[in-house]
């Protein structure tokens, strides 16, 4: 047989094998990523908390409420973005408000009450990070399924 032959087939052999390692390789390398992110995440965790309370607190939101308080609870429910695959994590949140003088609510009986909510984090290029993004009045199971067309939950390993 002639070298060109031989050659296609070498060929034909290693694409087919490429092709069929391909996805296999391609979830080890996603599971390792989702291991590596996780274990950054327990690393930065109170350095995280502390960005989120700095940026959300400065947003004015609630509008006319100042940030007294907010207690982060645990464990951490970790979400992929469907399009982007982007990984998220959730953490539940109980936050207390105070009214700002003069923005209207004062009177509000309302204000004081401990709220529910959902701190937002965000893994980029190996990086965690957060915007201060709060879902107010969910918790991070509410979160995940009120937001099923965008997040899929990763399970626990």
């Amino acid at each position: 047989m002639s070298i060109v032959v031989w050659t296609s087939a070498a060929l034909i052999v290693l694409g087919v094998s490429g092709a069929l390692a391909y996805r296999p390789l391609r979830r080890m390398l996603r599971e390792i990523e989702v291991e590596r992110a996780r274990e950054l995440f327990r690393l930065q965790r109170e350095r995280l908390e502390a960005k989120f309370i700095e940026l959300a607190s400065s947003t004015g939101k609630p509008k006319g409420l100042r940030w007294e308080h907010c207690e982060f609870h645990s464990p951490v429910s970790f979400v992929r973005d469907r399009s982007s695959r982007q990984l998220s994590a959730f953490i539940e949140v109980t936050i207390r408000f105070s009214a700002i003088e003069g923005e209207g609510m004062e009177e509000v009986a309302a204000v004081n009450d401990l709220r529910n909510a959902t701190a937002v984090f965000h893994y980029h290029h190996g990086h965690w990070g957060t915007g201060g993004r709060v879902l107010f009045n969910m918790n991070p199971e509410e979160a995940i399924h009120r937001y099923q067309e965008q997040f899929e939950p990763i399970p626990i390993a």
